[in-house]
């Protein structure tokens, strides 16, 4: 199979890593080959964290510039960090909440207008997914499940390579029992929320 890239940005606590690991023992169910890379940077302070996937064909699991398939933001900054990884055919899927950087007050230097991102983001792909997935997440029965929301929008991307119900039974192998109804819903409303935009 043809190479798929995904480049997953956020910052630390955001669930970005389980994220990548559902995807990524979905993928291995599905019997593709998969590659994974991860950057914890300063997460326990809240600091950066990306992880790279290619599913299908790989050499590295790095994902050279301008070769991303589909990047999932869960922080609107860390999608401007990530512009490189991307091409005018890449999709993107947005969480519009921002984390404020603890210091920001500090640096002189003011948080960027969310329609100056999404213009940002707009021109450099193929169709960005704009959505506030945290408010999902917490109308969906808890906050903790905002990487849920996300991972549900990604998967009904088009061109994304692995079926709905073998993300949802990965998440069943990889995530506790007794949230796996609200992590569920979150899936399902992330997922709708793609479908139907």
């Amino acid at each position: 199979m043809k190479s798929y890239s995904i480049y997953i940005s956020g910052v630390g606590g955001q669930g970005i890593i389980k994220t990548s690991t559902v995807m990524g023992e979905a993928a291995m169910k599905t019997g593709l080959p998969v590659v994974m890379s991860e950057v914890h940077g300063m997460a326990q302070r809240g600091g950066s964290v990306s992880t790279e996937l290619k599913i299908g064909d790989n050499y590295s699991p790095i994902i050279e510039l301008g070769s991303a398939d589909l990047l999932i933001s869960f922080e609107p900054v860390e999608a401007l960090r990530a512009v490189p990884k991307i091409s005018k055919g890449s999709y993107i899927i947005l969480n519009t909440n921002p984390i404020y950087p603890f210091n920001l007050n500090e640096t002189g230097v003011s948080y960027p207008d969310m329609e100056d991102v999404l213009t940002e983001l707009n021109g450099k792909a193929k169709q960005v997914y704009a959505l506030d997935a945290d408010t999902i997440a917490r109308e969906s029965g808890h906050s903790l499940s905002m990487n849920m929301v996300m991972l549900g929008a990604a998967s009904a991307v088009e061109g994304f390579p692995i079926e709905k119900e073998t993300i949802i039974d990965s998440m069943k192998a990889n995530l506790p029992e007794k949230s796996l109804e609200i992590n569920l819903k979150a899936f399902n409303a992330g997922f709708s929320f793609v479908k139907s935009g």
